[in-house]
């Protein structure tokens, strides 16, 4: 295969935007639904913590398509490969193609059913797999070790992530006792 350097400039802006970004997402649902658990500031400001949800949801949302964005000028502006460029790769690159409990929004236990039976997150395997499906559809080296990165990043906060989600769900089970 041809040397990957051939096909990503890591010195471009759109590499560095696009890292960014992806690192941006989930450190700001987690640090803002930290915050917003310990102090009920924004639940207090909208005066409903069902309100203050939807806004935070809809800061998420502005995030990933920000994120997205960002993602798709760096596929764009970097070289594409030839081997990648194949119609076999460009199926399955198109076939490739929840923050309530910070709010005291719960459920009366941990969702473990469909599809959180077989993954733990599978918002975060699907995301990678948005990224990982337009990085092959659009035969972009490149867009494939950013895919890569966004598995790691997605891991990392999984490692913050998860320990506190067990922990919301067993101070609920604690009061209810």
């Amino acid at each position: 295969m041809e040397s990957l350097a051939k096909y990503m400039d890591v010195n471009s802006q759109y590499v560095l935007y696009s890292l960014g970004t992806i690192i941006l997402s989930p450190l700001y649902w987690n640090v803002v639904g930290r915050w917003e658990r310990k102090t009920k500031f924004l639940t207090n400001s909208f005066g409903s913590n069902y309100v203050a949800c939807y806004f935070i949801g809809l800061t998420i949302l502005a995030l990933g398509f920000h994120r997205d964005y960002r993602f798709y000028e760096l596929i764009e502006s970097q070289p594409k490969s030839g081997f990648l460029d194949q119609d076999s790769f460009k199926f399955t690159g198109n076939v490739l193609l929840v923050v309530g409990d910070y709010f005291d929004i719960l459920l009366e236990e941990r969702v473990t059913s469909f599809p959180f039976n077989i993954f733990d997150n599978p918002m975060y395997i699907g995301s990678t797999c948005n990224f990982l499906g337009l990085a092959i559809r659009s035969a972009s080296p490149s867009g494939i070790i950013v895919a890569g990165f966004v598995y790691l990043v997605y891991w990392i906060g999984l490692l913050f992530e998860e320990p506190y989600t067990e922990e919301i769900y067993r101070q609920k089970n604690n009061k209810s006792m």
